[in-house]
């Protein structure tokens, strides 16, 4: 039998804690990794899963213990900072999540990639133009004298595989490669990932999404507070789950559960996507419009990022925007919120104009509309408490200390089942679904009639993103607040959605119903997009 690539038994990693404890991040984890063959590594944040691949390539920076640590044949624990250095990048690689941060933005994407390589500066650009050829990269050669803000959010991510893959290591570990990408980047990923084990080579998939992990592992290990709670063959796993924290991350993803539902939410401390507490649809739908687009263009330089986008959201309603990374759904929605000048078209909120128009013009309508973004935390005044940050919303801006918000601020924690103990800390100490909810409430201060949420959940936990998402449908019945909701993932839109537009390339190829898009789609990149959505379901 052929001698596994890594092998761990009773792995452990500890950091320094208050008052000289110890935190215990991994615990008693035991894993193989084999040539030919991929291992999902799935769990919520905090779970340990990254602290855990990171033990294979020294990184962790807490102490480390185990039974058994053995990399290609090495018993690594106990390699010298100099040895590690010799089996990082070359024996085993790593793929990052966020290839914008981890590619030099001032170098050309084949130094990034060849670098390392002991070869003259002719032959790496060859090299890495040869490894951007094997990861199916675009017109490689232009490519490769490209710098990463030049390309696409799949190309950069194909850039760090390429990176991963320049010196032939045995064992690669793609951590949370996929996430934030649109569903069309996403499955070229996944199919590359696929192709590094049919290779030959050891791969590890680290993700919290469980849908994606199934396309591609063979056995999965399910991780939680540190330990490993559920493992075996990806099928058995999928159809037959036996803990009850791998039952709650399947019932977690989005899988058609129909909007108003009169379901319950379920005991457990995770959310289920099939428990969700929204109630019968009561909305009062009188068919007015909160939102009314028409012709808007937007023009960069000699891109047509927008060109003659006409929608509308009903009051009390959700419309669903989607498309790929570079698609023109932000732009569109910075020219609704009055943040980027239409070159054409207008806006209107409520029959009154709002865009183009000065900002003087449209003050009476500015508190109407709101916006939640994907991250959150870059949103945020550091400097502010979540009672000076709700504060400051309530008085649009005036004032972070005023004792006579106080009541309403307590409201608002309540709205989004937020505990009153959070009002003293800072976003930067919440958890990413506590950072969520508190942009949903700071959104909510003013009272909007209209929100336009820009992929408000697609870096969020799933069972934070169920829990998110059911938030959103409550307070739409409890409030009658509008929504355009923009996300690249249609297991997301299907459910908040009453209806769907569709957009490619900078124009609306298809709208209509949720249930006619998702279920009847006509146009050819409509197909093509629910055609890549990652199925599980076994």
């Amino acid at each position: 039998m052929t001698q596994p690539a890594v092998e761990i038994t009773n792995l452990s990693v500890s950091f320094p804690g208050p008052k000289k404890t110890a935190i215990e991040a991994v615990k008693n984890v035991s894993l193989t990794l084999t040539a030919g063959r991929v291992l999902g590594i799935v769990g919520e944040s905090g779970s340990g899963k990254s602290v855990t691949a990171r033990s294979l390539l020294g990184l962790t920076g807490g102490r480390v213990t185990a039974d058994t640590l053995n990399i290609l044949g090495a018993d690594a624990r106990h390699l010298t900072d100099k040895q590690w250095r010799e089996i990082r990048g070359s024996q085993v690689a790593m793929i990052l999540q966020d290839a914008l941060n981890s590619l030099d933005p001032l170098r050309p994407i084949h130094r990034e990639i060849a670098d390392s390589l002991p070869l003259n500066k002719n032959q790496r650009r060859h090299a890495a133009i040869e490894a951007l050829e094997q990861v199916d990269m675009p017109d490689p050669t232009l490519r490769a004298d490209q710098r990463s803000p030049q390309l696409s959010g799949g190309m950069r991510q194909r850039a760090l595989i390429a990176q991963a893959m320049i010196s032939n290591p045995a064992v690669v570990i793609a951590d949370e490669a996929t996430t934030a990408l649109d569903t069309r980047l996403t499955r070229l990923v996944l199919d590359q990932l696929a192709d590094l084990a049919a290779q030959g080579i050891a791969l590890a998939m680290i993700s919290h999404d469980l849908a994606q992990i199934a396309q591609v592992a063979d056995d999965i290990i399910v991780m939680r507070h540190g330990e490993i709670v559920e493992s075996g063959p990806t099928d058995a796993m999928l159809s037959n789950p036996t803990h009850a924290y791998t039952q709650q991350l399947l019932a977690a993803i989005p899988s058609g559960v129909p909007r108003f539902a009169p379901l319950t939410r379920s005991t457990d401390d995770v959310a289920s996507f099939h428990n969700l507490s929204t109630a019968e649809d009561t909305r009062n739908l009188t068919g007015e419009l909160a939102v009314e687009v028409t012709g808007l263009s937007k023009n960069f330089g000699d891109h047509a990022a927008v060109n003659d986008v006409s929608l509308n959201v009903p009051k009390g309603t959700t419309l669903g925007l989607v498309g790929e990374s570079g698609s023109g759904k932000t732009t569109t929605a910075r020219m609704i919120l009055g943040l980027t000048p239409p070159d054409a078209g207008r806006v209107s909120i409520f029959g009154k104009h709002f865009a183009p128009a000065r900002e003087s013009d449209r003050a009476d309508l500015r508190e109407k509309i709101g916006a939640i973004y994907q991250d959150p935390l870059a949103s945020f005044d550091p400097r502010y408490t979540v009672s000076q940050v709700l504060t400051n919303a309530l008085s649009r801006g005036q004032t972070s200390r005023s004792r006579q918000y106080r009541h309403r601020v307590t409201e608002l924690l309540d709205m989004v089942e937020l505990d009153s103990t959070v009002l003293t800390r800072h976003p930067m100490e919440l958890s990413g679904g506590q950072r969520q909810r508190l942009a949903i409430a700071r959104a909510l201060a003013p009272a909007p009639e209209v929100l336009i949420l820009d992929e408000p959940v697609s870096a969020l936990d799933v069972s934070v993103q169920a829990t998110v998402l059911d938030l959103l449908d409550r307070l739409q019945l409890d409030t009658g607040t509008s929504y355009l909701f923009i996300t690249h993932d249609l297991a997301v839109v299907e459910h908040m959605s009453d209806h769907i537009a569709v957009m490619h390339q900078g124009q609306l190829v298809e709208t209509g119903s949720a249930d006619q898009i998702i279920n009847r789609p006509a146009h050819p990149y409509s197909q093509e997009l629910l055609a890549a959505a990652p199925d599980w379901r076994v």
